[in-house]
C-alpha cells in the first residue's frame, strides 16, 4: 500500500471518527429531534390503514422540517468556531483537486453504510420474515435508523464538508479531547 493511499485512507476515515465523537457528545439534541420522525415512522408503518391520508402527508411534511431543522443544528455546532474566512469554496475546491482519493473512500465507505442499512436490512432481512411480520419489522427498523443511521449519516456529511472546507476534523489528543 502506498504512502499517498494510506494518508488519504487515513484522511477520509478521520470523517466518521469525529462524526461518532460529534454525535455522542450531541445525542440528547440529535436523539431528541430525531424522536420525532422516529415516532412518525412507527406509528405510518404500522398503521397506515387506520389513518386519514391528510394525517399521513401532514407528519411526512413534519418529518421533512425536522429533519431540515436537525441538519441546521448539526451545521451550527458543528461549524461554531470555525472562522468564516475558511468556510469559502475555494479552499473545498482545492481540498477536492488535492484529496479526491479521500473523498471517493469516504463515498465508498457511505456507499456500504447504505448498502448494509438500506438494502440488506429492510428488503433482504424482511424478506426472510413471514409477511405477517414484515410490516412491524419494517416499522421498528425505520423507528430505530432515524436516531442512528440516518442522524449519524447527517453528522458524516457535515464532517466531510467541514474537512473540505479545511477546518479539519481534529482527531483527539487523548481523553477528555472535546468535539466542537
Amino acid at each position: 500500500m502506498s504512502s499517498r493511499f494510506r494518508a488519504e485512507l487515513a484522511l477520509a476515515l478521520a470523517v466518521p471518527r469525529w462524526a461518532f465523537r460529534f454525535y455522542l457528545r450531541y445525542l440528547p439534541v440529535i436523539g431528541g429531534l430525531s424522536l420525532v420522525p422516529a415516532v412518525q415512522r412507527l406509528v405510518v408503518v404500522n398503521w397506515a390503514e387506520q389513518l386519514p391520508g391528510w394525517l399521513a402527508t401532514a407528519t411526512e411534511v413534519l418529518v421533512l422540517g425536522v429533519r431540515i431543522l436537525l441538519l441546521v443544528v448539526i451545521w451550527r455546532l458543528a461549524m461554531r468556531g470555525v472562522p468564516e474566512h475558511q468556510q469559502r469554496w475555494g479552499t473545498a475546491s482545492a481540498f477536492a483537486t488535492a484529496h479526491w482519493p479521500s473523498l471517493v473512500l469516504q463515498g465508498v465507505l457511505l456507499s456500504l453504510a447504505f448498502l448494509t442499512f438500506d438494502l440488506l436490512a429492510e428488503h433482504a432481512v424482511a424478506g426472510l420474515l413471514p409477511e405477517s411480520a414484515r410490516q412491524g419489522y419494517l416499522a421498528v427498523l425505520l423507528m430505530l435508523k432515524n436516531p442512528t443511521v440516518i442522524a449519524f449519516t447527517f453528522v458524516w456529511l457535515v464532517g466531510m464538508v467541514r474537512q473540505v472546507f479545511g477546518s479539519g476534523v481534529p482527531e483527539p489528543a487523548g481523553r477528555g479531547r472535546r468535539v466542537p
